[in-house]
């Protein structure tokens, strides 16, 4: 609720700065014609992954994950590993966030195992992990607007460098301060089965099939929105309780279209101006580190989303933008709501009774953020 109250008051100031000139109303009308689409995508993805949820395919996906893991806790956290990137690389960070935390607490009980490395381990590859494709990130689509609409594949050329540091880092990291709890064998609790094998194969379908859409270069929102209408159709038939507003992500819809709007009403009024002094130009290694550090910091003080905003007609080229990139999705790893997937992520472990001390979350993020933002900004410098 703290969400929608931000998001509602950075609306009713955006409001009265078009009413009163600061923000004139042509530019806040082009800002609507190039945001709705990203909004649209976020609704209809949303609701195509906890259906899914709902239907059991991501807990089939935990299960035989255990089974492949052979007993050994470190395969295991290597497989969910690779879970939480696909899952953030094609349905974006808040799916990894939201949806894969709980599966993967129950997962690592199941099997007796400590779930904080497991659950560190979702929120950071949320996160870092979120470089590769338009989708992975509501920054990521906005930046690809601002490069002159490249396709998915053109974007990921841009980015694989950077995105492969951003994984393979905070991974190295959590293997090394958990390695004690996850080199140890494992014995895999009881199986659920799937409850209505219907909903199940009809959403896994839908899922296998909505990937490569994501990637094909139509606009993201289209095959996202159909995946919705299907999954609606067919719980309305099968399971018409679980249709609620809930499923709607109002609040961060809410939220971001505030911050939208705020950030555009401040760069009429020289927000840019004062950004691009501190960010810098150019783009020689140096030129891109100024940029994807004020990028981490700004994201890790106010948010990765308004950062962005904030510093986007700072960057100008695309490969200042995959810098920028760098430090608002690699680097809003050391305060709490430096990301809303982060904020997100910590209300899935209170409900499922995991504590972890944000004094020691922040502490591993003041060693993780840094050394990724700056490793993965030399890939991007290197291969660009």
């Amino acid at each position: 609720m703290r969400t929608a109250i931000v998001g509602a008051v950075l609306l009713v100031l955006g409001a009265v700065a078009v009413l009163t000139g600061l923000l004139p109303a042509a530019d806040a009308l082009a800002l609507w014609d190039r945001v709705w689409p990203i909004l649209l995508f976020v609704v209809a993805v949303t609701v195509v992954t906890e259906l899914a949820a709902e239907a059991g395919v991501f807990t089939i996906v935990a299960q035989q994950t255990a089974r492949w893991g052979r007993g050994r806790a470190w395969l295991l956290w290597l497989l969910v590993a690779v879970v939480a990137v696909l899952s953030t690389i094609f349905l974006s960070l808040d799916t990894t966030a939201v949806l894969l935390t709980p599966v993967v607490i129950v997962l690592a009980r199941h099997a007796g195992l400590d779930p904080l490395p497991f659950a560190l381990t979702t929120v950071w590859i949320a996160n870092t992990g979120s470089l590769l494709l338009p989708v992975s990130n509501l920054t990521n689509l906005l930046a690809q607007h601002a490069m002159g609409d490249p396709s998915p594949i053109a974007f990921a050329a841009l980015m694989w460098a950077p995105a492969l540091v951003g994984i393979v880092v905070p991974l190295v990291v959590v293997f090394v301060i958990s390695r004690k709890r996850l080199l140890v064998r494992y014995v895999t609790g009881q199986e659920d089965g799937i409850e209505d094998p219907v909903l199940f194969w009809v959403s896994a379908a839908v899922v296998v099939a909505l990937m490569p859409l994501l990637v094909s270069g139509i606009p993201v929102w289209m095959p996202a929105s159909g995946a919705a209408l299907v999954l609606l159709v067919v719980f309305a038939v099968r399971r018409r309780s679980v249709l609620r507003f809930g499923l709607l992500p109002w609040q961060l819809v809410l939220l971001a279209s505030g911050l939208f709007l705020f950030i555009e009403a401040l760069h009429a009024n020289g927000l840019g101006t004062l950004l691009a002094r501190v960010s810098g130009s150019g783009e020689s290694p140096l030129a891109l580190l100024r940029l994807s550090v004020t990028g981490m910091v700004g994201a890790n003080a106010i948010d990765n989303l308004p950062a962005y905003l904030a510093l986007e007609p700072a960057a100008g080229s695309p490969v200042r933008l995959a810098a920028l990139l760098i430090g608002v999705n690699a680097g809003p790893l050391i305060t709490p709501w430096a990301s809303l997937a982060t904020l997100l992520w910590h209300q899935r472990l209170t409900s499922f009774d995991v504590r972890i001390r944000w004094g020691r979350y922040m502490l591993l993020g003041l060693i993780v953020a840094p050394v990724t933002v700056i490793l993965a900004t030399l890939a991007l410098a290197a291969t660009a």
